[in-house]
């Protein structure tokens, strides 16, 4: 009875375990992908609300804060109406509306300067998550491929012993 080489089932267990590795690396880019996603649909309606903010000046009501798309039917503007005698009052509210206006401007930059620095630290502190996480990862896998090479060099050595 001839002795079958101990390569002939190597290789295709070396194959096999390639390809559950790389089907592993692939689920994990698809959870990136799908929280990168979200992310990006989260700053997506925050920018929106953010820009809704600045147009719609005369809603005083809470729907500044929810995204366009998430939001009812706008309510119709109201029309001012001059009255003749009325002229000092009406500089003295348009004044007031472009103070308004204005500190509107002063707090949506100061909020998106603040958002900025939040997030840059944020990523930061993801990145050295991250960088830990796969630095543990890396350690597990060499010492995992150690093994697995001892353990076919031990099965090639037997091999090798047993035909001698």
């Amino acid at each position: 009875m001839p002795r079958r080489s101990a390569l002939r089932w190597i290789v295709p267990l070396l194959l096999s375990v390639q390809v559950g590795l790389l089907w592993i690396q692939g689920a994990q880019l698809h959870q990136q992908n799908r929280q990168l996603s979200d992310l990006r649909a989260d700053i997506q309606d925050l920018a929106d609300s953010l820009d809704s903010g600045q147009d719609d000046a005369t809603l005083q009501d809470d729907t500044g804060a929810v995204p366009l798309r998430h939001r009812g039917h706008p309510r119709p503007r109201l029309q001012r109406v001059a009255v003749l005698g009325l002229q000092d009052e009406k500089d003295a509210a348009a004044e007031e509306l472009r103070a308004s206006r204005d500190s509107e401007r002063k707090a949506v930059t100061d909020a998106r300067e603040a958002q900025s620095k939040i997030s840059i630290e944020e990523n930061a502190r993801k990145a050295e998550e991250a960088r830990k996480a796969l630095g543990a990862t890396e350690r597990w896998q060499r010492w995992s491929l150690a093994a697995f090479g001892l353990l076919c060099l031990a099965w090639l050595a037997r091999g090798w012993f047993r035909r001698r």
